[in-house]
């Protein structure tokens, strides 16, 4: 299945909260489905970072499920399909010089970061939901420190990803399911 048609179709069936219509029209007419989900990193490719929300969403159900969590799918949808929100415009392809196997120098596309809103990551992904529809606090934990050890602030001598981890085991398993999306689903494209 197209991941577009896929990711439109969960939202539509699962996320029902009110501004949850205003939030998928500012993705549709947004970068986020073409957006890639890194630049050098797991899917690295136009429309990456809508494939990589439609996996985390299928990894997530599937922990939550086998941990027996009860969660609504409506939380699963809003944690996995919004997680990276955060990129929307935060990408663009730029020229850089290469050389071919010819040993000319060449012009190839690469993507760039360009954040004209430097935010954080998971905070900025609560922060702009937070603009459209209300989040529970579990939720917004989730989202918030969905990056886990690669969060800047982690990195930065903070422990607060691990007092959130034992507070809302929700946040932990989606971490694991972020990392699971990433490194057994996805690819990287040289």
């Amino acid at each position: 299945m197209d991941k577009r048609k896929e990711f439109s179709d969960i939202y539509k069936k699962h996320i029902k909260r009110e501004g949850a219509d205003k939030l998928l029209k500012y993705l549709e007419d947004s970068d986020f489905f073409t957006a890639p989900a890194s630049t050098k990193f797991h899917n690295n490719f136009e429309g990456g970072l809508c494939e990589h929300s439609v996996n985390v969403f299928h990894r997530f159900k599937s922990l939550c499920e086998a941990e027996k969590l009860k969660v609504s799918d409506e939380t699963v949808a809003i944690c996995a399909l919004l997680h990276d929100i955060c990129k929307v415009s935060y990408y663009s392809v730029e020229m850089r010089n290469t050389k071919s196997e010819q040993g000319e120098w060449i012009k190839k596309p690469y993507y760039a970061i360009k954040d004209s809103l430097p935010f954080g990551h998971g905070e900025k992904s609560v922060y702009i939901i937070s603009g459209f529809m209300r989040l529970t606090r579990e939720e917004a934990m989730a989202i918030n420190w969905h990056m886990g050890g690669f969060d800047d602030r982690v990195q930065g001598g903070s422990y607060s990803s691990a007092s959130a981890y034992y507070q809302f085991p929700l946040a932990l398993l989606f971490h694991l399911a972020d990392m699971q999306a990433t490194y057994l689903d996805e690819k990287i494209v040289e």
